[in-house]
């Protein structure tokens, strides 16, 4: 048995959540057709092995004890329509040069792990949509329904479920073969960041961390330290996540261990539990208790830290290192006021967790223009602060989490390439929430990296500036 915080403790099964309150997930009208997309996913192979999912778990349990970092990054929403090799594949080279300017930074291992291969659904603030006279569901991600303002476009179809497992399958090899097959080559992602400090109009600040790893590779390849001699050189560690929302899905995928008899969710190694679905009583948090995949629960300023303390409680009732990663999502403006109050509650009850930041959710805002977007500088400045937070209350900062592409798209304001309120327009391609383009998640990672330095040294985080956000 299982504590279930204050509730009475019930046996899990991976349908166990059925019949239970559950918010975010659409209404399908057709049952049969969602039986048959069920049947259909359950005869399907599973996109991870457990295996996989556990050493995941052995990486984030370094984190808990500050001897790694995470970087989880990756897509809004995966889509249909932009699916693509060359699409996956910047987005993966951006999260490695990120990955290498973070690893010098911090001198630690850096744990990566794509918002890919399964991020489609997607929560929304209202059921609804209205245009005009015309009021019709939410677009909750193309594994549900379709962005276009059709009735027809917009009923939620499982089908898309089975379409978004191939995708995710497809995704998946494509990033194993670049992870293991020599594309990850540490010399060649140096070359894309020299290229990128280059090209850069803040690339003089960022030349001096460039020439430092430079140095490094050169000194590794004179002591023997080469791709043809040391694997890890020209291979790395890659996982996926997503958001655990549309349990139909979650549970068609999920398998027994055959070495060791647990549960685990096969559609992703790591899944999270958003801020709208972390209720201790519902449909999520039941199914996410008895799958022994790495969990996240997104932390808001609303999260009440008796609560967060009664799900984690649930998640992971014997406190296992690495099992979870709290990630917090306040806001620029909320850091103080919210996190410390978390971070104590979780402290004093002696739990083991990774601390990670979302510096994305909480510093969404509509522009003139009418475009949703978010200001660089509001994003660093996050991050910065709740790197400061940690440092006063001396726990470890262990994490970002970012919404990003290797796309060259203009859907967040500011950064280097002062991305400005009517630029927006140009290139704003995204299903759902505002991303960083590749160069300014590079910029991040390289402003985040002198605030790994300086915590390393002691020194508070908030001596990082932000390129001003273009009016």
């Amino acid at each position: 048995m299982i504590r279930m915080g204050n509730t009475m403790a019930r046996e899990w099964t991976p349908d166990s959540w059925r019949g239970l309150p559950i918010l975010q997930v659409p209404e399908y009208r057709d049952k049969a057709k969602l039986d048959v997309a069920e049947k259909a996913l359950r005869a399907q192979p599973p996109l991870v092995f457990a295996g996989e999912a556990r050493k995941l778990k052995d990486n984030l349990a370094r984190v808990t004890e500050g001897k790694a970092f995470l970087l989880q990054g990756g897509d809004c929403a995966e889509s249909f329509a932009e699916f693509s090799a060359n699409n996956i594949r910047d987005t993966f080279k951006v999260l490695l040069q990120m990955a290498v300017v973070l690893t010098f930074a911090a001198s630690c291992p850096v744990v990566k792990v794509g918002r890919m291969a399964g991020q489609f659904a997607k929560p929304r603030s209202e059921p609804t949509e209205t245009q005009g006279e015309v009021e019709l569901p939410s677009y909750r991600g193309d594994i549900v329904n379709n962005i276009e303002f059709l009735p027809e476009a917009r009923e939620p179809e499982p089908q898309r479920m089975v379409q978004a497992y191939n995708q995710a399958s497809a995704t998946l090899n494509l990033l194993r073969a670049f992870a293991q097959g020599g594309f990850a080559d540490l010399h060649q992602v140096h070359r894309w960041t020299l290229d990128f400090v280059g090209d850069s109009p803040q690339g003089a600040e960022y030349q001096e961390l460039a020439t430092r790893i430079g140095e490094a590779l050169e000194f590794m390849e004179a002591c023997g330290i080469t791709a043809e001699a040391v694997p890890q050189v020209r291979e790395t560690e890659f996982y996926t996540s997503h958001e655990a929302l549309l349990l139909w899905y979650e549970e068609a995928l999920t398998r027994e261990d055959s070495l060791t008899g647990e549960w685990y969710d096969c559609s992703a190694h790591m899944l999270w539990i958003g801020d709208r679905t972390r209720q201790p009583d519902g449909a999520h948090v039941d199914f996410l208790r008895g799958v022994k995949n790495p969990i996240g629960i997104k932390c808001g300023p609303t999260s009440d830290p008796d609560e967060l303390l009664r799900v984690v409680d649930i998640l992971n009732p014997d406190n296992e290192a690495g099992r979870l990663t709290l990630i917090s999502r306040m806001g620029h403006q909320n850091v103080e006021e919210h996190l410390p109050k978390l971070i104590r509650a979780v402290e004093r009850e002696g739990l083991s967790v990774v601390w990670s930041c979302d510096p994305m959710h909480g510093n969404t805002i509509k522009s003139a223009s009418g475009y949703k977007t978010r200001p660089f500088d509001q994003i660093l400045e996050e991050v910065r602060r709740v790197f400061d937070v940690h440092q006063a209350e001396g726990t470890y900062a262990g994490g970002v989490h970012f919404e990003m592409t290797g796309q060259d798209v203009t859907e967040c304001i500011g950064g280097a390439q002062a991305i400005s309120d009517d630029s927006l327009s140009q290139r704003y391609h995204t299903h759902c929430d505002p991303r960083l383009n590749a160069s300014q998640a590079l910029e991040l990672a390289f402003l985040v990296s002198d605030s790994l330095k300086k915590l390393r040294n002691g020194v508070p985080a908030n001596g990082v500036h932000a390129t001003a956000v273009a009016s």
